[in-house]
């Protein structure tokens, strides 16, 4: 199997820190300094090499080290199974982020054709018990880990359908308004579901063939309403229907953006909603290292791995067991930690940064 990891990162002016080159091989990447160093900015830069708005969800703006905010940039050179690319993604003065791969400038969703990322993070904890917007965003993480268009199908359901409600709240009765919209939604949304399907099933099994002593996730599928359509023409028709009670909601009420991802600890039967603090953090733990060893398979490489602050919630003999998973899948994990006890079992199986800011700004030094 070969291995997808970042062998050098150069940070400009991104969050904390000033100016950060690092050269790396790939093996684990075992970050640790005090809260608030800027451990966590390090491994946002790294979730900004895959599609999408990063880890945190921020604007480019935000991302700007302060007070100058001039603009940063990231620079990274991603070694695949088979060849070896240069990464840039710039934003200046505030603007959307700009990305190039091998000096040409590309979409975003490019990146998705070279690299997978996969990441948890504290906020991710309460996964089980909010709502189903922040599952849905989860589950499609992982199904873009899969299927690279699904970012592109996403896209184009979400703008499709903000055009239709926008009908909806206008009360527009004339079918022809909504046609072209709801063909499109359909086209796409009906994608959508069977990537979502099909990445269940592709956990499901990678869960079933581990060894491990993380808990099984059991997942599915559940509308707010209803059932979801199968098929391209059996959404159609569920839009077409849906009108007139779209139009006294004033939105759609019908489709994969009404979906909800309902996990169980499969051992025990239990919701994860009802499971413990500690039994939740392991199931989302559990899903992440079935990703990551159902696209080993698929790809012939596991992908890039982001725990932030994964080791400070795992009891010692969980925290050896995560690491040796780890290193048995050969993933360069990036994992965050207050110190380097916390990674003590990785011993010279990991590289280490230690990460401070006691000079006003974030310092990194490989250890």
């Amino acid at each position: 199997m070969g291995a997808l990891y970042l062998s050098h990162l150069t940070l400009s002016h991104f969050r904390s820190h000033k100016l950060v080159r690092l050269d790396l091989d790939a093996r684990p990447v075992a970050i640790y300094g005090s809260n608030g160093a800027g451990k966590t900015n390090l491994i946002e830069a790294v979730s900004l090499f895959s599609p999408g708005r990063g880890l945190r969800r921020a604007s480019a703006q935000d991302m700007a080290r302060r007070p100058e905010a001039l603009g940063w940039k990231l620079h990274g050179l991603l070694n695949t199974p088979t060849s070896t690319h240069e990464i840039d993604i710039t934003s200046e003065a505030g603007a959307a982020r700009q990305v190039q791969i091998d000096s040409k400038s590309v979409p975003q969703t490019a990146l998705a054709s070279l690299v997978r990322v996969l990441w948890l993070i504290p906020a991710m904890d309460r996964l089980w018990i909010e709502g189903a917007e922040g599952r849905r965003r989860f589950l499609d993480r992982m199904v873009l880990s899969f299927f690279p268009g699904h970012a592109e199908d996403s896209l184009t359901y979400e703008k499709s359908m903000r055009e239709r409600n926008r009908l909806l709240k206008e009360q527009v009765r004339d079918a022809h308004w909504y046609a072209v919209l709801e063909k499109q939604m359909a086209a796409t949304g009906a994608a959508i579901h069977a990537n979502r399907v099909a990445t269940l099933q592709r956990l499901a099994e990678a869960q079933a063939g581990a060894e491990t002593q993380f808990p099984s996730a059991q997942l599915e599928l559940q509308q707010s309403e209803g059932t979801m359509p199968e098929t391209e023409a059996d959404l159609l028709e569920a839009f077409q229907e849906s009108r007139f009670r779209d139009m006294a909601a004033g939105r759609t009420l019908v489709g994969p953006h009404r979906s909800d991802m309902y996990g169980m600890y499969a051992d025990k039967g239990i919701a994860a909603s009802d499971c413990s603090t500690g039994e939740q953090k392991a199931l989302l733990i559990s899903l992440i290292l079935s990703n990551a060893r159902a696209l080993a398979a698929d790809i012939g490489a596991p992908p890039i791995l982001l725990l932030d602050e994964v080791a400070a919630h795992l009891d010692a003999g969980r925290r050896a067991a995560l690491y040796d998973e780890i290193c048995a899948l050969g993933a360069q994990a990036w994992m965050t930690g207050t110190g380097p006890e916390l990674f003590a079992d990785l011993g010279d199986r990991a590289q280490y940064l230690e990460v401070d800011d006691t000079t006003g700004g974030s310092q990194v030094q490989i250890k």
